[in-house]
């Protein structure tokens, strides 16, 4: 299995890079997880408008929000979620978010 290491911690990845752990995520996993799993050099105040409503979402619901929803909740269009995440919002912004990988998602 592979990991990331995050201020001399390891954090179990599983073959897809989500967070085998998800209980283990916090801000400072988010940023290794954007930069090594998702070429995201620096987390802005866009990406983590989307992280912390799908947090809230996930905590709240135990599923990812519908991108639908996280286009209406931020007020960004889904091209902007794209040019945020790259890899989309299911795998990309779920992975570093901490959310284990939505159902659906390929």
């Amino acid at each position: 299995m592979a990991q990331i290491e995050v201020n001399g911690k390891a954090y179990e990845l599983n073959e897809e890079g989500f967070l085998a752990h998800p209980e283990e995520w916090s801000e400072e996993v988010a940023a290794a997880l954007a930069s090594a799993e998702e070429g995201i050099e620096r987390l802005t105040g866009e990406h983590w408008a989307v992280i912390t409503y799908i947090r809230q979402y996930f905590l709240e619901n135990n599923l990812a929000p519908m991108v639908r929803k996280v286009c209406q909740t931020t007020g960004f269009p889904l091209k902007h979620i794209y040019e945020l995440f790259p890899s989309g919002p299911a795998k990309g912004a779920c992975k570093i978010a901490g959310l284990p990988k939505p159902d659906g998602c390929v």
